[in-house]
Formats: C-alpha cells, structure tokens, sequence
C-alpha cells in the first residue's frame, strides 16, 4: 500500500503552534501535550466512526459475522 503525503506549507494554526513553542519545555510538559492531542484526535475518530456507523446502519450482528468469518484468502494470505 503506497502512502502519499500532501504537503503544502504550514496554517495560521501550525505557525501559531510552533511559536507559542519556540522556548524550552520540560519533558512532562511535552508529555502532557502530547497526551492532550492524542485524546483530542481520538475523541474525534471514535465521533467520525460511530457517525458511519449510525449512517451506514452498521449493527452489532455485523460485527459479530466478521468475527465469525475468516476473511483471509485460502491461501493463508490476507487481502489487502
């Protein structure tokens, strides 16, 4: 699977970012960021997968038969 990265320079946020930043920061500060980010953006992925899921009409029965199937090729190979 190829991975391609956009990059077209940085957004007033990014910028900001970077120079509310610009001095030294004790490690557990940089921890604490960091953990603060991670549960922001995760907060959000959990919001944008149920929002699928309500709108595709996924229901716990459907997980269960992907459990339940094997859903790699006979060959022991998984799709990709």
């Amino acid at each position: 699977m190829k991975t391609t990265h956009h990059t077209a320079g940085l957004n007033e946020i990014q910028i900001g970012l970077l120079r509310m930043f610009d001095r030294k920061i004790p490690d557990e500060d940089v921890l604490e960021i960091k953990k603060i980010i991670v549960k922001h953006l995760g907060k959000k992925l959990f919001d944008e997968v149920d929002k699928v899921v309500q709108e595709k009409g996924i229901s716990a029965s459907d997980y269960e038969k992907l459990e339940s199937n094997d859903l790699r090729s006979k060959s022991g190979e998984a799709h990709e």
